[in-house]
């Protein structure tokens, strides 16, 4: 049975559709076993709560830079025991000193089909904005490893939604996240638990 430690910054939806999966079995070989906020009051904390999971607060603002922050997270993540990192609505990048350690161990949601809409700057509500304003006319989000730079680690799953006429940057991401967030992440999460995630040359391939 893996370890799977989520990192949250916020309301933690995605964290709750993890623990909704776990308790209905859709998540196999794994057990969420701590849960880290990078902010004090985050509601995901209260979500992890309400299923019994431990956790705990490593505040950002405690820390006068990225390298420092990392540390601190890289230090909880190893006394934790994590086989498995899941960045949850967490708003801090960290540093390659995690990455490194965690190579293909931290899987991040991106609320767009990579290599669309992604990198620095493009988060929560401006990916759907830059979408809508583009034109697209399917959008979704893809699951991903987590690397050295912001949203280039190799690609798990995707999955799209269509972009309808009228449509607002909230309306998008509500499709997005009801539609193919909350559904792929869990099932990353499973295939990663179950070891049918193969690295070859740089790419992720799901062994069903």
């Amino acid at each position: 049975m893996k370890n799977i430690v989520v990192l949250v910054s916020g309301g933690g939806t995605n964290l709750q559709a993890l623990i909704d999966a776990e308790k209905s079995g859709i998540i196999k070989g794994g057990k969420i076993t701590c849960v880290i906020s990078s902010k004090e009051g985050a509601y995901a904390l209260e979500r992890a709560k309400n299923s019994g999971i431990p956790a705990r607060v490593i505040p950002r603002k405690e820390y006068p830079d990225s390298v420092s922050y990392s540390k601190a997270v890289l230090a909880a993540l190893n006394e934790e025991k994590a086989d498995l990192v899941v960045l949850a609505g967490f708003m801090t990048i960290l540093d390659e000193c995690v990455t490194k350690e965690y190579a293909y161990k931290i899987i991040n949601v991106h609320p767009a089909l990579i290599p669309s809409f992604c990198g620095e700057g493009y988060y929560g509500l401006k990916v759907h904005e830059a979408a809508l304003a583009y034109g697209v006319k399917v959008s979704g989000a893809t699951i991903h490893f987590v690397n050295e730079k912001a949203d280039a680690g190799a690609i798990i799953l995707q999955g799209t939604v269509s972009v309808e006429k009228g449509d607002t940057p909230e309306v998008l991401q509500k499709r997005i996240m009801e539609n193919v967030e909350w559904k792929l992440l869990p099932k990353a999460v499973s295939l990663f638990c179950q070891d049918k995630i193969e690295i070859a040359d740089g790419k992720a391939y799901v062994r069903e």
